[in-house]
């Protein structure tokens, strides 16, 4: 059947559909990507102090892992209503959400990270007069990359999906097609808005995995030494 009549036989994949709705296609797509940038990127400046917080007085750590996991459990539609009367319609109710979503990941990520630096490390870096802020950001964070990095990348893959919810305020980036295509039974926008969706994962995983490479080189002369 020629593209020309997939859209009124309603396909499920429709070359027609993508060529002339294609700005539309590239809108949804760019909001999915900002909408996650910002939760993602808030969520870490969030987590990134709690841990600490909760590295550096034990007694606040049980509370804090409580709260971020609790957080999680909310369903993501009683979490979106909940936000509503606070910031309104509006993007910042999904950001608000998936930050919080983000926060039980990136907090135990972080932590577990800083706790896998060996102390002979930390020993050596004060013997060389390395302060408490020094011996953070120039020993422990380059070590922990790997873990804080494995935990990003978790938060990120779930935020591109978890994003797709928003479409129930209308901010939902290609969750907004999704929900429009169900409710009008339109196979083509259902199909093409998720698969998008699955590639926006993928290529945000692969992207932040190139970049924990390039940020942690021992690790792969490491790999190369023991093969």
């Amino acid at each position: 059947m020629a593209d020309g009549n997939c859209l009124i036989s309603n396909e499920w994949i429709c070359g027609e559909y993508v060529r002339t709705r294609g700005q539309e296609l590239t809108d949804a797509t760019l909001e999915h990507v900002w909408i996650t940038l910002a939760s993602v990127s808030i969520g870490l400046l969030v987590a990134f102090p709690l841990a600490l917080l909760a590295r550096r007085w034990r007694p606040v750590a049980g509370p804090v892992l409580g709260l971020t996991t609790i957080l999680y459990t909310v369903p993501s539609l009683a979490m979106f209503s909940l936000l509503l009367p606070v910031f309104g319609v509006s993007a910042a109710v999904v950001i608000t959400g998936l930050v919080l979503y983000s926060l039980t990941i990136l907090v135990r990520n972080i932590m577990a990270g800083l706790a896998s630096v060996p102390e002979e490390a930390r020993e050596a870096a004060r013997g060389m007069g390395y302060g408490p802020l020094r011996l953070l950001f120039g020993v422990e964070l380059p070590l922990a990359l790997p873990a804080l990095m494995a935990g990003l990348r978790i938060t990120t893959v779930s935020t591109v999906s978890l994003t797709t919810v928003g479409a129930i305020i209308g901010y939902g980036g290609l969750g907004n097609l999704i929900y429009e295509g169900m409710r009008s039974f339109f196979k083509a926008e259902v199909l093409t808005a998720s698969v998008l969706c699955v590639a926006l994962a993928v290529v945000a995983d692969l992207l932040l995995l190139g970049l924990q490479r390039l940020l942690t080189p021992w690790a792969r002369k490491s790999r190369k030494g023991t093969t």
